[in-house]
């Protein structure tokens, strides 16, 4: 796939017909605090204005979305726990519930490996509720920046709620070391690492390109019509989804390759940036995108 490129106002159409806009959050609408940039709030406005929906697209907890997004989330499609729940407007358009026997064995195959040494801990994530085994303040510190509803259980194993995926978060490198002890579910799971220190198992039909294409089913909108943005290895299939697919400057080189161009990174307001200059809308506190800013993934 050939390498994306800068996106300036020059470069693209005039007002080109994007009616759904995906967005990553972590690394990708999230400035380096994890806040919700300010500038989005009026480009909110003026996307609802002209009827272009707007959709979070995360491994976060539909809760934690909500609360970030405020007044503006009853309103919004979400994507949530990297798509294994769909909503457009307070509707469930879609979940898709892990096996319990599976929950389990991964729930234990996470037991033995913190056990071995490696300093981890699994995320039950349920349709009613985020639960956790291991309630030392660092860990659930860590957790509640991403689950707004999180339940300290003594036994994941016996959690009694449908659950979309497990999680799991690794204070070292989860690539290296939660990945690889979580392998062995990849003959009837998805393992995906979705971020430095987070891995989650969910079932093989469940990731963000499919749910976007159930957003794109519900609002009656094509691929050709759908804008994306993302940073890390769980949203390659939200760009696939999206004829107008980018990559933020400092999104995984795996990434950078998927994508068709280029946004500035999140500590520039990439996403805010790009979709103004893109669809042309005045947005006040907005630096101009050009060249200089949208730097082209190597």
């Amino acid at each position: 796939m050939p390498t994306p490129s800068p996106t300036t106002p020059a470069d693209l159409p005039d007002a080109p017909d994007v009616r759904l806009i995906a967005v990553d959050m972590d690394g990708t609408l999230l400035d380096p605090d994890h806040e919700v940039p300010p500038t989005l709030w009026p480009l909110l406005d003026e996307l609802e204005a002209r009827g272009i929906a707007f959709c979070p697209a995360s491994g976060r907890q539909l809760a934690t979305l909500a609360r970030q997004l405020g007044a503006h989330a009853p309103r919004l499609c979400f994507i949530a726990e990297n798509g294994g729940l769909v909503v457009r407007e307070g509707e469930v358009l879609s979940t898709d519930v892990v096996d319990p026997a599976v929950v389990v064995q991964v729930v234990e195959a996470v037991r033995a490996l913190a056990a071995s040494g490696a300093d981890v801990g699994a995320v039950v994530c349920g349709t009613r509720s985020a639960y956790v085994e291991r309630h030392d303040a660092a860990f659930v510190d860590e957790c509640d920046r991403y689950y707004a509803l999180l339940a300290r259980v003594d036994d994941l194993t016996a959690v009694g709620d449908d659950v979309l995926k497990v999680a799991v978060f690794d204070f070292g490198d989860a690539a290296a070391t939660t990945e690889p002890a979580l392998a062995r579910f990849r003959d009837t799971q998805q393992v995906v690492v979705s971020g430095a220190h987070w891995v989650d198992l969910m079932n093989p039909t469940t990731h963000k390109g499919a749910a976007l294409k159930t957003v794109q089913r519900a609002l009656g909108v094509t691929r050709e019509q759908t804008m994306a943005f993302g940073d890390y290895l769980n949203d390659r299939e939200l760009l696939d989804a999206a004829a107008w697919s980018y990559a933020m400057a400092n999104a995984h080189p795996e990434v950078r390759a998927r994508a068709r161009f280029a946004a500035p990174g999140n500590d520039e307001n990439g996403v805010v940036r790009t979709i103004a200059a893109v669809l042309g809308i005045a947005v006040e506190g907005v630096a101009p995108l050009d060249a200089g800013t949208a730097v082209a993934a190597p």
